[in-house]
């Protein structure tokens, strides 16, 4: 996520900085940093701030499991903690999902798998 993505996000929220901030168990001066650009934004306040998205977008997404979307074989999620958990509206979410076959051990790699899903399209609109 860049500085420009962070803004979005925390405008479609309607916060305001030191809102998010709090929202977020962050610093205002951090908020502002992250939104400058002169410091890059962590997994895990991406993870928090992406959450909070998905809360305001769950009528758009309910009853949507990831699994059904990508026709996953039961071979396939009976190894998957989204599917083990019944989490999936929040594959982006857990870490350790296996989207493609793939575990992905980086946030920023599975992000930008989880990116390009309908799920994720449908959380960021």
């Amino acid at each position: 996520m860049d500085s420009r993505e962070f803004v979005e996000l925390r405008k479609t929220l309607t916060k305001t900085q030191r809102q998010i901030a709090n929202l977020l168990g962050i610093s205002l001066k951090a908020v502002c940093s992250y939104e400058q650009g002169w410091r890059s934004i962590p997994a895990h306040v991406e993870r928090q701030l992406l959450f909070l998205l998905s809360r305001k977008a769950q009528l758009q997404l309910e009853n949507t499991n990831c699994w059904d979307l990508r026709n996953c074989p039961e071979e396939k999620k009976i190894k998957c903690p989204v599917w083990e958990f019944n989490a999936g509206q929040f594959c982006w979410f857990i870490s350790g999902t296996l989207r493609e076959g793939t575990d992905y051990k980086s946030w920023e790699k599975k992000m930008e798998i989880c990116n390009t899903c309908e799920i994720m399209k449908n959380i960021r609109e």
